[in-house]
């Protein structure tokens, strides 16, 4: 007898992946960020793009990342 799989977010086909949305204290983690400044960075409308779902608010997986990578230093010499 087969038995449903329940819903796994990390088995998303790859084509679906930038449509994950985590939630604040996840990008806290991710960032480091504090959770406190990304609740002042919304307040006063600046930080990461974010979208709010009734109380909750989410933000894209992937645009953190992209984010993050805008802020890359590449040094000019290497190891």
């Amino acid at each position: 007898m087969n038995t449903p799989t329940p819903y796994n977010a990390r088995a998303l086909p790859p084509e679906l992946q930038k449509f994950r949305f985590i939630t604040e204290q996840q990008v806290s983690l991710l960032t480091g960020r504090a959770l406190q400044s990304l609740r002042n960075d919304r307040h006063v409308g600046k930080g990461f793009p974010y979208r709010k779902l009734g109380k909750s608010v989410r933000y894209a997986l992937a645009e953190i990342l992209a984010i993050m990578d805008s802020y890359r230093v590449e040094p000019e010499r290497g190891l």
